[in-house]
């Protein structure tokens, strides 16, 4: 059996992944990223006491010493302060002011989770890394490494995880990935761990309490311009709070008196504008992404037909793919869609094979 470096983060699913690992008779190391520093963590609880949302906090750290201890494994904190900030928190706050809408959490699993833990891994002796994920890698015949949805389609956590490189999958394993959640939590229950009923986090941990924009001004200490509503002619409708308070296909806070709803349709950082129409004016059939990472294939050497998943939430569209570019994906959808985001990741799927995907750049 080989010995693995588990990561952990006090929550239920990481903590029966480590549990099935274990019972399999692998050696495991237990570890939990420390992504804030002490002034950023007090600042992120004090944001979710309400809300009992905080991550990253204390108490996940002991919920899951307590797990590590009580399956007999070590468990360390690594710090990774300074790999966060610059990689996640940075990136957010730079797409943000650039007016597009970013994924923290794609940026997290690329830049650290899978890269800076695999290393820590290698410097342990740690043969593979393991994680809670809902998702299922396989070797083809041929040697390449596939990843696929999750058993559980509720759970299914194969969209974020879509930049993972070869290298990254071969050495990764996902224990939950043939489990649904109603089965975690079971066993779980069924080993008396002290998270077995703990929610799970579904908010971006820097943000618990969702104010993107207050992130923002905080991180950046700079003063937020306000700017001119406009409609896609250039008529003036009003006054912005900056862009950073908004995203394609909102509409709740503008501010504007109009018969019919409105919403924002577009984004200008140069101009400092936010544009605003009908809900019609959303849909369009055709998006470019770049910044590509192809799983299973080396490249497409011709037009593909497959679906794209446009955000975390959205079922998968038919569409054709092109690569335009050795990084660029040129998607055209069967039927228009509604709120393409530029900064969002589209990933393409083949049934429930992940081809690869991108970060969204325009129509």
């Amino acid at each position: 059996m080989s010995k693995i470096l588990m990561a952990m983060s006090g929550g239920v699913d990481s903590s029966v992944a480590a549990y099935l690992l274990k019972s399999q008779g692998h050696e495991l190391i237990g570890a939990m990223m420390k992504l804030f520093s002490d002034d950023d963590l007090s600042e992120i609880q004090e944001e979710s006491r309400d809300t009992g949302k905080a991550c990253c906090s204390l108490s996940d750290a002991e919920d899951a010493r307590n797990v590590a201890a009580a399956i007999g494994f070590p468990f360390y904190v690594f710090n990774f302060t300074e790999n966060f900030n610059t990689e996640v928190m940075e990136r957010f706050v730079k797409a943000y002011l650039q007016a597009t809408t970013p994924n923290p959490c794609i940026d997290c699993n690329r830049f650290v989770k899978f890269q800076k833990f695999l290393h820590r891994a290698a410097e342990l002796e740690c043969g593979h890394i393991a994680t809670g994920h809902y998702a299922i890698i396989y070797k083809e015949t041929n040697g390449r490494f596939l990843l696929k949805k999750s058993r559980d389609d509720t759970k299914d956590q194969s969209y974020v995880l879509y930049a993972m490189t070869q290298e990254q999958l071969s050495r990764t394993l996902f224990p939950l990935g043939e489990l649904t959640k109603t089965e975690v939590r079971a066993i779980a229950e069924s080993q008396n761990f002290v998270n077995a009923e703990k929610r799970d986090s579904q908010d971006i941990c820097f943000a618990p309490d969702g104010d993107y924009a207050g992130f923002i001004k905080r991180h950046t200490h700079i003063p937020i311009k306000k700017g001119n509503f406009i409609t896609k002619k250039g008529k003036i409708l009003g006054e912005h709070r900056g862009i950073i308070n908004y995203t394609i296909g909102q509409r709740r806070g503008l501010g504007i008196s109009n018969p019919e709803p409105l919403y924002v349709i577009g984004l200008n950082a140069e101009a400092n504008t936010v544009t605003i129409g009908a809900g019609e004016e959303l849909f369009t059939k055709s998006l470019t992404a770049h910044d590509i990472n192809l799983i299973a294939t080396e490249k497409l050497d011709a037009p593909i037909r497959a679906k794209a998943k446009l955000r975390y939430s959205h079922t998968p569209q038919t569409a054709t793919i092109h690569q335009t570019d050795i990084d660029q994906l040129k998607i055209e959808f069967d039927r228009p869609q509604r709120a393409i985001t530029p900064g969002q990741a589209v990933v393409i799927y083949d049934d429930d094979i992940v081809i690869g995907g991108g970060t969204i750049s325009g129509g």
